[in-house]
């Protein structure tokens, strides 16, 4: 089989998502904002706000009945009118223009969402076109620029967007679209195409939060329910990862995109596809380069480790992935990375264990060793894991000659009394394991010591005697120079006397 037979499982919003909305806030207050501290973000900034095209002479907006007083012969027609009104845009930068038109779309958006939950029939097939239109036009429009250039989602404040009390709404009316019972994806593909998934995709860099986990369940619904586009929206989130990773190392809504992906694995079929595996190694392995890997670290570990519950020959390329671009001199990284490892090895197959143990326990002697004790702490707590502990008792043999001596050196010379407890118990657990072996390298270990102590000794001595030797000739160059002074004082004081 080669295509994806299961459906990938729901994705839940975060957000507000039922039939009971919160009601319109005062005037003086518009979603948790006042009045005062909006027009003073609006005087710091011109672009806090994505860039709506308004119609500055737009016509008033007026109520319409409301969709449950109207007979059913005449439902469809009022609900397209709603529709239209809902399609008219207003400047939320000025929070007390247009106070009526914003009342009345507000209204009738929570009107549309309630009538789209309750209604049974009422998504007949000319209504679709009305439907997306109003859609596209409110949601789609071009993201403002960051006003922080280094902005960094963990320290500093999104800007939020002020039309949110619209956007909100026309979002939870998408999804109600999307999730009703009614929904025909056959009459809805010809609006829902790849041009409106791309517009779709460009959205997740905004950079309000909730917005994105709107966009991240409007998006998973539109993967299980067309199947047209399933290659095309995976193409476009790699795309969207390779250049984050190697252009702009900027894009909001990686986590985001990295949990629908997460979800979408979870349900590919099996055997997989090279293009579900080359995705693996060519897009989710380089993302653990990027400096910004704690703000969708752990969305992106589930992935690689769901690639690896699927398929077990994938584990040598992910190990060897991580281990390439394992960090430097980034402490904060290197937990998140050990983090990871062990979450792969909770799944590791035996037989893949022993493909990679050799440069993987390298790699974790050197954590062990590291100066900053949380990454010889993380490190250290892979003994604690006892499936983990099995694959190394298994393969003491291999293991602990790699680590035996980075053991013993630091339980000798490291700072942290936490850690060198950590180390002693380590050393107990692979004394109980082999103690055979354990001895012999204790005593290997030794006599490499005392070897390396008389080298070093003997390197001093080579040392002293160079600078004796040194010193010999400084003073041999020295006794030169007197004596050729005490020549040319000689020979100066004789062509005196002749003269």
């Amino acid at each position: 089989m080669t295509m994806e037979t299961k459906l990938p499982p729901a994705i839940t919003p975060t957000s507000p998502s039922s039939p009971g909305l919160s009601p319109v806030p005062p005037a003086d207050k518009v979603d948790g904002f006042s009045r005062r501290s909006l027009r003073r973000s609006r005087q710091r900034r011109s672009h806090s706000s994505s860039q709506f095209r308004y119609q500055s002479n737009q016509q008033e907006l007026a109520p319409l009945p409301l969709l449950k007083d109207v007979p059913v012969s005449e439902l469809h027609d009022l609900l397209c009118k709603k529709l239209q009104q809902c399609s008219v845009l207003f400047d939320f930068l000025d929070c007390v223009a247009d106070l009526k038109g914003k009342e009345i779309k507000r209204a009738a958006l929570n009107e549309l969402v309630e009538c789209i939950a309750t209604n049974r029939g009422i998504l007949i097939e000319p209504v679709y076109p009305e439907i997306i239109k109003m859609i596209s036009g409110n949601i789609f429009r071009t993201l403002p620029p960051s006003e922080n250039p280094e902005f960094d989602p963990e320290e500093d404040e999104p800007n939020l967007e002020p039309s949110w009390p619209h956007l909100q709404l026309v979002y939870e009316f998408f999804l109600r679209f999307l999730e009703s019972p009614d929904f025909q994806p056959s009459v809805a593909k010809r609006y829902v195409d790849q041009k409106f998934v791309m517009m779709l995709l460009e959205l997740f860099d905004s950079e309000d939060p909730r917005e994105r986990e709107y966009l991240k369940t409007i998006l998973h619904r539109v993967y299980g329910k067309f199947l047209g586009l399933r290659a095309y929206i995976r193409k476009q989130c790699s795309n969207i990862f390779l250049r984050f990773v190697y252009e702009t190392e900027h894009f909001n809504g990686v986590a985001e995109l990295l949990e629908i992906l997460g979800s979408i694995i979870n349900g590919f079929a099996l055997p997989l596809k090279a293009e579900h595996k080359q995705f693996l190694v060519r897009v989710l392995i380089p993302l653990h380069s990027v400096r910004s890997l704690s703000v969708f670290h752990a969305q992106l570990a589930y992935c690689v480790v769901q690639f690896l519950e699927k398929d077990a020959t994938l584990t040598e390329h992910v190990i060897r992935g991580l281990l390439k671009y394992w960090p430097k001199t980034c402490t904060q990284k290197e937990v998140m990375f050990l983090g990871e490892i062990e979450e792969i090895l909770d799944v590791i197959e035996p037989s893949q264990f022993v493909k990679i143990q050799e440069p993987l326990f390298k790699q974790i002697a050197n954590c062990v060793s590291s100066p900053h004790f949380q990454v010889a702490e993380r490190a250290l707590y892979f003994w604690n894991n006892e499936y983990i502990l099995s694959l190394i008792e298994d393969n003491c043999n291999t293991i602990l000659p790699l680590i035996f001596s980075t053991l013993y050196c630091v339980s000798k010379e490291h700072w942290n009394q936490t850690i060198v407890s950590l180390i002693y118990n380590v050393l107990k657990t692979f004394m109980e394991m082999n103690s055979k072996l354990f001895d012999d390298l204790t005593a290997s270990y030794k006599v490499e010591k005392q070897q390396e102590l008389k080298k070093q000794k003997e390197r001093q001595e080579l040392w002293r005697k160079l600078d004796e030797l040194q010193l010999r000739r400084m003073q041999s160059l020295e006794e030169a120079e007197m004596n050729r002074l005490n020549i040319q004082n000689s020979l100066n004081l004789q062509g005196s006397s002749k003269s």
